[in-house]
């Protein structure tokens, strides 16, 4: 089967089921997910080592990936570099249970969401949901194909996202949060604001992965944190696109 390009996903008829893959080597926990999901319009599939994962992406169309850390022979970070290089389909880690330094290493490398590995089948349910909605939603949005701000263009139809005439290697996630404060440039957007748009559900409190994801697409841009020319944070109040492209200070 074609492998699904880097930038967009296709559509599939209503009652075609939602195709998971699951990258975990432990069996009976993936047959246990697999049961759990299949009456929600799900069909997973399961591989129990990174190399066998990354093989079935690049030979495969998926519509989101579950993918567990630890893993024998490459881990899971390794495998979603490898699987980053081919395919923007959204990823779901599972990390150790309160494991910061986990998450944020693989958000940082690409992952759209995560949850702890003693995770409620309810909570994965949910975040599947939200993933796989948001990477449809973002494939059939009504909005203008083709945003510009300054030297950063984006085209929604195609998910290509440009800096000054060069493509930008963004994740899903980061195409769509670039997406949502382009879109408001100039206007200044909270935490709540931006996570309901990009994510389509409510993230804990404490939740910090959206500075996380802030942090990467402003290393993408070449954006100083200190005096940024796209993204402006304003403390205790959220993000904003600097919508002259002109530098400014923190607030």
């Amino acid at each position: 089967m074609e492998l699904c390009g880097r930038l967009g996903f296709g559509m599939r008829d209503a009652d075609t089921k939602t195709s998971i893959l699951m990258i975990d080597d432990d069996v009976k926990l993936c047959r246990l997910v697999g049961e759990y999901l299949t009456p929600f319009g799900f069909d997973v599939s399961a591989k129990h080592t990174g190399n066998e994962g990354v093989t079935e992406i690049r030979e495969q169309r998926y519509d989101a990936v579950i993918l567990n850390v630890m893993l024998p022979g490459i881990d899971g970070f390794e495998v979603l570099r490898q699987i980053r290089a081919v395919s923007d389909v959204p990823v779901l880690m599972l990390t150790a249970l309160g494991d910061e330094a986990d998450r944020i290493v693989g958000l940082e490398i690409g992952a759209d969401d995560y949850l702890p590995k003693t995770f409620s089948t309810r909570e994965l349910l949910a975040r599947l949901r939200a993933v796989t909605r948001r990477a449809q939603m973002s494939a059939r949005t009504e909005d203008p194909d083709e945003f510009s701000c300054g030297d950063v263009h984006i085209n929604t139809a195609t998910r290509n996202a440009k800096q000054n005439g060069s493509l930008l290697d963004l994740t899903a996630l980061e195409f769509d949060l670039l997406h949502c404060l382009i879109r408001s440039a100039g206007r200044v957007l909270n935490r709540d604001q931006i996570l309901d748009e990009i994510a389509g559900r409510e993230y804990d409190v404490f939740d910090r992965s959206i500075d996380v994801h802030i942090s990467s697409l402003r290393r993408k841009l070449g954006d100083d944190f200190k005096s940024p020319r796209y993204i402006r944070t304003l403390r205790s109040v959220g993000y904003m696109f600097v919508a002259n492209g002109e530098s400014e200070g923190e607030c």
